[in-house]
């Protein structure tokens, strides 16, 4: 994702409201593309969260087509404000943040709802300090690049979204493999494994766990990872989600419907498949008594 097309939540918020004034006035993206004398390519662009639009076009747009709510204008307004902005990024443990994870960090900022099926890795929203240390202690140094400290502390700042007020609900399916996984030594998993059943007692946190010998289902995506996060829009055209997974080399974000029901689908399997709260809470504190051992 170069700097010129980074997409942020905003952007993405503002794209699906000109996707829903353009549904709702039934034109197509080439007749909205005219109205502010543009490309349907560029509207398109908008839409998937690239590129930006300045005030008096959006607001043009939004007059043509019928939009002339002030109160929605301004929602408008707001969603386009500062959406292009990137010295956040830049100094600090915020340079940390690889180009492809910014906007995960920026959803997780403003959404209401996490979902993560985890395997293998306790997720970075629930690891305490010395579990991240230990995963990135071997990260080869990059003249200039983020330190091993910047690397855990912008780990340990995203989990300040479980403080705040009104923090999002979040969901978490665990592997047991991300229990038993070793990181750092016996120490540190103790003390990562407590903070877990800790975590857990908390009314907006929920945690499940999918231990070896339960039978998934053929179907259950028992080895993947994915992270689906939702986001309140204050425009008309309803919340934000977004499908994010991970693999070797290669990060995606995931919006279209056919995706979205997939891992919707997928979710459903894999919390009917794993344990129930209580049972998962006893089954955590199981695995902690045998590292204590």
């Amino acid at each position: 994702m170069s700097m010129a097309t980074m997409r942020t939540a905003r952007k993405f918020l503002l794209g699906r409201e000109i996707a829903h004034m353009i549904e709702t006035a039934n034109v197509s993206q080439t007749e909205a593309a005219s109205i502010i004398e543009t490309s349907q390519s560029r509207i398109a662009g908008l839409i998937n969260g690239a590129g930006s639009i300045t005030v008096g076009d959006l607001e043009r747009l939004a007059r043509t087509l019928g939009f002339t709510d002030e109160g929605y204008n301004e929602a408008l307004r707001e969603l386009r404000r500062d959406n292009h902005k990137r010295g956040f990024w830049s100094t600090g443990h915020n340079r940390a943040y690889s180009e492809d994870l910014r906007l995960l960090v920026d959803l997780e900022k403003r959404a209401d709802q996490i979902r993560q099926a985890g395997v293998e890795l306790v997720p970075g929203l629930l690891q305490i300090e010395p579990y991240a240390r230990a995963m990135h202690e071997d990260a080869p140094p990059v003249d200039g690049g983020p330190t091993v400290d910047d690397r855990v502390a912008a780990r340990l700042a995203r989990q300040e979204i479980l403080d705040k007020p009104n923090p999002p609900a979040v969901h978490f399916v665990l592997s047991e493999s991300c229990l038993r996984r070793m990181w750092g030594d016996e120490d540190v998993m103790r003390a990562q494994i407590e903070h877990l059943i800790t975590l857990s007692n908390r009314k907006h946190v929920m945690l499940q766990v999918m231990p070896f010998k339960t039978q998934p289902g053929r179907r259950s995506p028992v080895g993947n990872r994915f992270t689906v996060v939702r986001v309140p829009s204050p425009g008309a055209a309803g919340p934000l989600e977004l499908v994010y997974t991970e693999a070797e080399g290669e990060i995606r974000y995931l919006d279209d419907r056919k995706a979205l029901a997939a891992y919707e689908s997928a979710w459903a399997r894999l919390t009917n498949a794993a344990l129930r709260f209580d049972e998962s809470r006893e089954f955590i504190a199981k695995v902690l008594d045998e590292w204590k051992q």
